[in-house]
């Protein structure tokens, strides 16, 4: 297995990381670093020692020195321009396209353009004339919902910036069941993130929450407490270990779960 330190490209805000094959020795964390992927020459930062992989997507060329940086600089600028120039060149072809960002490679030979839009669009008329103005090959890139918020940036609901973007290397598979095992709302507004899929932090607690409502009644469930009220379950607190109970008198008790008992039939 090839021995690899894991690197972060410049891509948007994207925090995913890439196992980089080693020539030498290891660039220290945190370094710049130029690396060959299938692109091209790229700029990318260590995240990590030295290690085995099971595959690289690249290599490490060598550390970055200030004419790389002066070179990505220039390049930054560049990216903006084109940027600009395709949204209003695309407005006029293809008004559908929504462009977020361009990369050019560290050698300027190929540039990746990154775009969303919401149905399958047929982007062969454009790119000529986009390789013309850019001066390299072009490479489209299309970003889905979740994808394009990791590319771009966001604030959570929490207040933070979003997960996608600052640390997570894949998505996390949120569902439905989740939101339900832990009591909370239904509405769309409230599960969901600012890529209006369900919130990816509801797979963060759910194996706990699982833990806890494992021996707790069910919601519905008829029940009775040791001092022999009785009722329905409407509501669980899992996190406090009491369940809310709508009584035979129609008055609504908070109990905790171990004082209550099935009620006979």
């Amino acid at each position: 297995m090839p021995r690899c330190v894991r690197v972060r490209l410049f891509h948007g805000r994207e925090p995913k990381l890439y196992p980089m094959r080693l020539k030498g020795e290891p660039p220290p964390v945190s370094s710049q670093v130029v690396v060959r992927t299938p692109r091209g020459l790229e700029l990318g930062e260590v995240r990590s020692g030295p290690r085995e992989e099971a595959k690289s997507s690249g290599e490490v060329v060598r550390v970055a020195d200030e004419r790389d940086l002066e070179r990505v600089r220039q390049f930054r600028e560049k990216e903006v321009s084109l940027k600009w120039w395709l949204k209003a060149r695309l407005r006029e072809k293809l008004p559908q396209v929504k462009v977020l960002g361009c990369n050019y490679t560290l050698d300027g030979g190929h540039v990746v353009v990154y775009y969303a839009a919401e149905q399958r669009v047929n982007l062969g008329g454009v790119v000529r004339e986009i390789a013309r103005h850019a001066g390299a090959r072009v490479e489209f890139v299309a970003k889905g919902p979740r994808d394009q918020t990791a590319y771009l940036g966001t604030l959570g609901m929490c207040g933070l910036e979003s997960c996608c973007s600052t640390w997570m290397q894949q998505f996390a598979p949120a569902t439905i069941r989740m939101a339900r095992d832990q009591q909370l709302p239904l509405s769309p507004e409230k599960i969901s993130g600012p890529c209006g899929r369900l919130l990816c932090c509801l797979a963060y607690e759910h194996a706990h929450y699982k833990e806890l409502l494992a021996d707790m009644p069910k919601r519905n469930a008829k029940v009775c407490t040791e001092s022999g009220v009785c009722g329905k379950v409407i509501k669980l607190n899992p996190l406090a270990g009491t369940v809310d109970l709508y009584t035979e008198g129609g008055g609504v008790v908070s109990v905790e779960k171990e004082q209550l008992r099935p009620k006979e039939r």
